[in-house]
């Protein structure tokens, strides 16, 4: 028998696009600029953030675009990310609980605030 090599759920991901975070690991660290993520990508764990893990590009030139070298952002693990506190402004770890609508709402597990 063949194994399939699909996923038996998606993980819930604790970053979301728009949200505020600091580098805790690699190259870039530096736990007191706060940075926002572009894109997540939950299917390798990942997610672009910027001004983090720029790479060059050489690119040919089209009708759009001159061609050169071009600055991407490139996927950053989100291991490597932490959450800022929107209360104190800290990097912070989430938990997850139910509003009075029973929706699932994400909190920092430091201050208690909602984060949305």
């Amino acid at each position: 028998m063949k194994k399939s090599t699909q996923k038996r759920f998606a993980p819930k991901m604790k970053i979301k696009k728009g949200d505020k975070v600091v580098v805790i690991a690699g190259a870039y660290r530096d736990r007191s600029k706060v940075v926002e993520v572009l894109e997540v990508l939950p299917d390798t764990n990942r997610a672009i953030v910027e001004e983090v893990n720029i790479r060059k590009k050489h690119q040919k030139p089209t009708q759009d675009s001159p061609g050169g070298i071009v600055e991407i952002a490139a996927p950053i693990h989100l291991s490597n990310l932490m959450l800022v506190d929107p209360k104190t402004g800290e990097p912070t770890r989430i938990g997850r609980m139910k509003d009075g609508d029973n929706k699932l709402k994400r909190f920092s597990k430091k201050s208690g605030e909602i984060i949305d």
